[in-house]
């Protein structure tokens, strides 16, 4: 059959030929690691089928999964834990990791081997953070720096992806979850910088995602966070000037784009806004 031949030039990845991966294209950097949330395009496919039963592919936006609770298909699971960021491959799948001895009516019939192409858009490793949340809050405190910081750049990753999504509530949470372990966390001189560079990234985030709400009064508070960090980022400057525009602040909004313009004398968006200001 078609599958069979298809199946004598791809590589047994599970030792038992349940799941056979042909690379189309292929990715780079790290493997997807174990509890990982993945962004990945899949179309499914029977046999003697040229129209997927199953695909996501035509969506502008897909959702970001988890593996082990949203990924529900053997298979796809023990592929995906073999793919690169950006790699492109076809799979094929036994009933046993796929849809069983009972197939899934009316789409699916019984002992169906099914085969699904899926390129791995981006993923986040986000088993630290899990392991994280569930301590107590003594317990966190007594985390490294490192580990600490990597989870709320996790977290930060996660709430960056919502942004994109327009999902501006759920970033926010995101961020600001980000932010409370940062500024939870004590310090010495050495490790404030690193915690000041994280928090800074944060707050930059959550001033642009309250501007996105329409509460620029919370945004202009955390752009002045940023600028208690780097008092000539140009980007904490932009977002203080937007949302005194948007409180009808004039002389306050002109005092921050024309201190961001000093810093980025060609930034399209800074010009922009001081036009607006002017009229």
């Amino acid at each position: 059959s078609p599958y069979q031949r298809l199946g004598q030039r791809m590589q047994d990845i599970t030792g038992d030929r349940g799941v056979l991966k042909e690379v189309i294209r292929a990715g780079a950097g790290e493997m997807v690691p174990q509890d990982a949330s993945v962004l990945v395009k899949y179309s499914g496919y029977l046999e003697y089928m040229d129209k997927p039963f199953d695909t996501n592919w035509y969506r502008r936006n897909p959702r970001l999964m988890k593996l082990g609770e949203e990924i529900t298909l053997q298979g796809m699971e023990v592929g995906l834990l073999t793919m690169k960021k950006g790699e492109l491959a076809r799979f094929l799948f036994t009933p046993s990791y796929a849809y069983g001895a009972l197939g899934c009516p009316p789409l699916i019939p019984p002992n169906a081997t099914v085969l699904f192409e899926m390129e791995l858009l981006d993923f986040l490793d986000s088993a630290e953070s899990d392991k994280f949340f569930v301590l107590t809050t003594e317990q966190q405190d007594t985390f490294p720096l490192q580990k600490v910081l990597k989870v709320a750049n996790t977290e930060r990753e996660f709430g960056n992806y919502l942004f994109r999504q327009k999902r501006f509530m759920d970033a926010r949470e995101r961020y600001k979850r980000a932010s409370l372990i940062l500024c939870r966390r004590p310090s010495n001189g050495d490790e404030q910088c690193q915690i000041d560079a994280a928090k800074l990234l944060v707050f930059l985030n959550l001033s642009f995602t309250y501007l996105k709400l329409e509460r620029p009064v919370r945004a202009l508070t955390y752009g002045e966070k940023a600028l208690e960090i780097d008092k000539r980022n140009a980007k904490a400057l932009f977002r203080c000037g937007q949302a005194c525009l948007s409180l009808t602040e004039y002389e306050k909004a002109r005092d921050f784009l024309v201190r961001a313009q000093k810093e980025q004398p060609f930034n399209h968006d800074i010009n922009n806004e001081l036009k607006k200001l002017a009229r």
